[in-house]
């Protein structure tokens, strides 16, 4: 499918940066490191050329995309998805069998897989994927992948695909060197970082002063006076993640906590209330400071202060996405000082005397108990859930189907409404549990 078609039936243009990738990709025979900012486009940037790339009619994987987390794996094979190609893809990741991603590769038949390094080695020892027709090989956050130690991983993969023509690598920042074992030919830059701009210049940074080295009461009033806007506060560790979303919940706060202590499922799920506004808060480590690509977040909480630059640089780039305006806040107590490598002009944020109460989630997420297997489309859910539980469309949000189980995101004053309506209703004729996610 041709890039220019896609574009018109997404309505949107092309940057500077995915203008470059587009034609690094279709008009020379190159490999290409890209270098952007976070939330600049870069999965868009790679995806779109490769499209053209990819022979539709062949049933055997052409392109793998590895990427540091399971979470990255899933958004780009969902952006894929929302291109509307009709090419096939499939996200495989730790944390589930790989016997049941087994499975699901013989019946979807992917061109375009996302992985993890881990489990991509696992498939490709067990011969569940055909590795002689990848041609082509994306590293995504490949100075992450680098950093969390995965070059054996990456140096057997490469090791393991005799056929591969093009490599692609995306960063927000530069590696020192490009180990060897990539095997990069003749490579084309695509450098679209701003000398000395560390961050967007729509990102406003300010300095937040507290009282007491405990600093969650003053966490509480930054939030409650910025109102129902949604907010990532970013901690160093999962403990204190637990321990300040309880806080922020106890306070009456619509949070979502995430962290890599959780279960697959339940990282999921956090994400999910997050991305689709049934939670105002999501409450993480520094796991949620890549690779979420989830659009409109007005404002990043620094309650611990990044260890590095780069974490630094990768936590403040959630916000003002794209040509959105954000905000990012450092919270300080009496021993603290905002980091020497912070180059951006950075005001004091005084809280009002006067506070508001916690802003509610717009938004709250159903279950429902049918998913792809029971051969549920967002169409029937939709149907089911303005025929039996009695809203408009416009009452509904992001709905995401899974392979045994739906989510949906509806309009929050009607959630006890929808839930009395739908107890013990069918959709497709097949009677299904509907529960609200917490």
């Amino acid at each position: 499918m041709e890039t220019n078609k896609i574009l018109e039936k997404l309505n949107i243009e092309l940057n500077p940066m995915q203008e470059a990738t587009a034609n690094a990709i279709l008009h020379t025979n190159k490999d290409i490191v890209i270098l952007s900012p976070t939330g600049s486009g870069k999965t868009l940037a790679y995806l779109l050329p490769l499209v053209e790339r990819i022979d539709p009619k062949a049933d055997e994987v052409q392109v793998i995309v590895l990427v540091p987390g399971r979470e990255l794996a899933m958004q780009s094979a969902t952006v894929l998805k929302g291109i509307g190609s009709g090419l096939r893809t499939m996200a495989l990741y730790g944390g589930r069998p790989a016997m049941d991603e087994h499975r699901i590769l013989r019946d979807v038949k992917p061109q375009v897989v996302f992985a993890t390094p881990g489990r991509l080695n696992d498939h490709l020892d067990k011969e569940n994927l055909t590795s002689e027709t990848v041609k082509w090989i994306v590293i995504d956050e490949f100075d992450k992948c680098l950093e969390m130690g995965f070059q054996n991983e990456m140096n057997q993969i490469l090791n393991k695909l005799p056929n591969i023509e093009r490599h692609i690598l995306l960063s927000a920042t530069e590696t020192e060197a490009i180990p060897s074992f990539v095997n990069m030919g003749r490579t084309e830059k695509i450098d679209f970082r701003i000398d000395d701009e560390q961050i967007s210049e729509r990102v406003h940074i300010y300095k937040v002063e507290s009282p007491e080295k405990d600093k969650l009461g003053s966490l509480r009033n930054l939030l409650l006076s910025l109102g129902k806007g949604s907010s990532v506060v970013f901690l160093n560790y999962r403990d204190s993640v637990e321990r300040t979303a309880a806080f922020l919940k106890e306070c009456g706060f619509s949070i979502s906590c995430f962290h890599g202590g959780l279960e697959q499922d339940a990282r999921e799920t956090a994400l999910y209330r997050f991305s689709n506004r049934s939670a105002n808060i999501l409450v993480s480590t520094n796991l949620g400071a890549r690779g979420l690509d989830i659009p409109d977040i007005d404002n990043i909480i620094h309650y611990h202060l990044p260890e590095s630059e780069d974490e630094y640089i990768h936590r403040v780039g959630r916000t003002a996405r794209w040509d959105k305006l954000g905000r990012a806040f450092f919270l300080l107590n009496s021993e603290e000082r905002i980091p020497q490598y912070v180059k951006e002009t950075v005001d004091t944020y005084t809280i009002p005397e006067t506070l508001p109460p916690p802003a509610p989630a717009r938004m709250a997420t159903l279950y429902i108990g049918k998913g792809k297997k029971d051969k549920i489309s967002k169409g029937d859910i939709v149907g089911f859930l303005c025929k039996k539980g009695g809203l408009t469309a416009s009452e509904l949000g992001k709905i995401d189907i899974r392979d045994r189980y739906s989510y949906a995101a509806v309009i929050k004053t009607k959630i006890f409404k929808v839930l009395e309506l739908t107890k013990g209703e069918k959709i497709k004729g097949i009677r299904t549990l509907v529960e609200e996610v917490r």
